[in-house]
């Protein structure tokens, strides 16, 4: 039996373990496309905070270790899959057969459509090739614009920050984390950022970034012209070769939706990711925002399956397919998909939206449909001084979603009631009128005897 898994990110290497656990003889290829050892982009943060190096971004730091699992590795690129034949066809040319495919790619950054992106000066931050750039660019009291607010962009800014960058963020949305947090809780921690001396642009659009100090295009095309005219009259027309322009190194202009204008020396672009799936067209497999997988990580082709960052799993509450791109739920996935790939039956009892994030040292989280329910209740506790919110979903009596910043003792209460699909009963109405009494609503619901000999 021959294993192949696209991807050596967390989902790839853990689903490789998981398989050489549960087969023993079975042939396991991984397939990453850097030609790097498995990292962890998450590392990729305190990599530029200088709190590792690159080993240290490792997912799997012992010398040897795949090769004494037997997990043979392979640096392409897919191309395309042949579900037909069971074959994966390379950018190398290069060509491998397989019993069972997992899709393990991950994701890629998102490139808005905005001029002046292809500058040297402009930057991702997804890859260690990525943050080697950024090392090279970023130097204390460097101008630094970063483009997207969102959990990877916040991660970012941190780091960035840390190298001591003058840095103004640049968000479409109305607040900071507009995928994760409420509008208050996204505007707390915009308040908070702000007070650490980062700057923050809500609602405003990076509209063009070009050199400071270049000539117009009109300029440029003029002198284009003139200057073969001259070439043609001293009889060096036939001898011309067009050449590209020498790459500007210095600082460039960023123009805001808002009218304002930046003199910045880098430009990080953290706008978002997509799933790699492109490799899949043709294939039958069905994509609908990533590759939609059972709870057992089945795709809907035979014999192929998908794990992690590309992957839209079945929601937690609605059973509708969604991708959460967080590590813990990757490798997760990643386990089901070795068992069920090795002829066991396993599933995941589906996806539940889980982040946590710490943003200058601001504790914030939030689990479930933090976003609520348009028939259920919900609530909110905001001390907006002491930097402590917290906001409740509620679904009947079932707790399906929960929202907090500076909260850190026991907030872990939260994911447990609304994994736990807990009816709260009393204790829902007592939730309403004080938020912040979720840890004893937990042991409540959860640990009945226990509270009640505490009570005694």
């Amino acid at each position: 039996m021959k294993h192949v898994i696209l991807g050596n990110g967390p989902a790839g290497v853990v689903a490789a373990e998981a398989l050489r656990a549960q087969d023993k003889d079975c042939e396991i290829l991984m397939v990453g496309c850097e030609g790097l050892p498995p990292y962890s982009r998450m590392a990729i943060p305190y990599l530029l905070e200088e709190n590792i190096d690159e080993h240290g971004t490792y997912l799997r730091k012992k010398k040897g270790h795949f090769e004494a699992l037997r997990i043979d590795q392979k640096n392409a690129r897919a191309a395309s899959v042949d579900a037909t034949k069971k074959m994966v066809h390379f950018a190398d040319n290069s060509v491998e057969s397989y019993d069972r495919l997992l899709i393990a790619t991950g994701s890629h950054p998102v490139r808005p459509p905005i001029p002046g992106l292809d500058l040297p000066q402009v930057q991702n931050c997804w890859t260690l090739e990525d943050a080697r750039a950024i090392a090279k660019l970023t130097k204390p009291g460097s101008r630094v614009v970063q483009l997207g607010a969102g959990f990877i962009g916040c991660i970012i800014m941190e780091a960035l920050a840390k190298r001591g960058v003058e840095l103004t963020v640049v968000e479409m949305g109305d607040r900071m984390v507009p995928r994760m947090m409420t509008p208050k809780a996204g505007g707390m921690i915009k308040q908070w950022v702000e007070e650490k001396g980062i700057r923050v642009r809500t609602e405003a659009k990076v509209e063009k970034i070009e050199p400071v100090g270049a000539a117009p295009a009109a300029q440029q095309e003029s002198s284009g012209f003139f200057s073969k005219l001259v070439n043609t009259l001293t009889g060096g027309g036939s001898k011309e070769t067009p050449s590209a322009p020498a790459a500007h190194e210095g600082p460039v202009s960023v123009t805001l939706s808002t009218g304002e204008v930046l003199e910045v020396d880098v430009v990080i672009v953290a706008a978002g990711v997509k799933p790699n799936i492109d490799f899949l067209e043709g294939t039958g497999v069905k994509v609908e925002g990533g590759v939609i997988v059972d709870a057992g990580m089945r795709t809907n082709v035979a014999d192929i399956y998908a794990a992690g960052d590309v992957a839209a799993g079945l929601d937690f509450f609605t059973g509708e397919p969604m991708v959460s791109a967080i590590q813990p739920n990757a490798a997760d996935q990643a386990r089901v998909a070795a068992v069920n790939m090795t002829g066991g039956n396993t599933e995941l009892p589906g996806v539940l939206a889980i982040n946590v994030l710490d943003t200058l040292g601001l504790i914030s989280t939030s689990f479930g449909q933090w976003w609520g329910d348009e028939d259920g209740d919900s609530v909110e506790l905001v001390e907006e001084s002491k930097y402590r919110y917290i906001s409740l979903q509620f679904k009947g009596d079932v707790l399906i979603g929960a929202t907090s910043i500076g909260r850190t003792d026991h907030v872990g209460a939260l994911r447990g009631l609304i994994q736990g699909r807990q009816e709260l009963g009393e204790w829902k109405q007592r939730l309403m009128e004080n938020p912040a009494a979720f840890y004893e609503a937990y042991i409540a619901v959860t640990q009945p005897t226990a509270l009640a000999r505490n009570v005694a």
